[in-house]
């Protein structure tokens, strides 16, 4: 059994004229967002052994800001290939695992994300996969995390259509009343 979480990076600063895409920087809500989704994974016991990370600034610095949370040391990867990926992209770079890790973290950006996700998970079979696959479907908003299994021993058996959509979670799912 592989767990495949996909982790968008969280807010980050508006685009600038001045300031290249890869150097955007998290905003203050994408900073807090990023600990909370962190909790979040490690209350549910999602810990990675192995996480690709694209190298923009926002990523990594979600990255940076997730992995205390979980008290755990996966290898870490950044991966230029990871940088705004297409779907396929994404899930080629699933399949190239040869690690023997069971959960995979990849952090990334949208649309990418989220085509990869609609790809990955089987068509839903019951009440609640039906709902995370009408909230994925509204929107893949930064910091939102996609929890999906796939019933294989390794990473390159993972086949579109194959993926059971576990869970999908937005920073305002877990954030308090305001």
């Amino acid at each position: 059994m592989k767990r495949l979480i996909l982790l968008r990076h969280a807010k980050a600063v508006p685009a600038s004229p001045d300031l290249d895409d890869r150097d955007r920087r998290l905003a203050d809500r994408g900073r807090s967002d990023a600990i909370r989704m962190g909790q979040f994974l490690k209350e549910e016991a999602l810990l990675p052994e192995l996480v690709l990370c694209s190298p923009a600034q926002r990523t990594r610095e979600t990255l940076d800001l997730v992995l205390p949370q979980l008290f755990v040391t996966p290898i870490v990867r950044h991966l230029p290939e990871l940088y705004l990926a297409r779907w396929l992209t994404i899930v080629n770079l699933v399949r190239q695992v040869r690690d023997k890790a069971d959960t995979l973290l990849l952090i990334g950006h949208n649309p990418g994300l989220e085509e990869a996700v609609k790809k990955l998970a089987r068509p839903p079979g019951d009440t609640k996969t039906r709902k995370l696959h009408q909230l994925l479907g509204a929107e893949y908003p930064t910091a939102a995390v996609a929890i999906l299994e796939f019933d294989v021993e390794m990473w390159s058996a993972v086949e579109r259509g194959d993926g059971e959509l576990l869970n999908f979670v937005r920073p305002r799912d877990l954030r308090g009343p305001d």
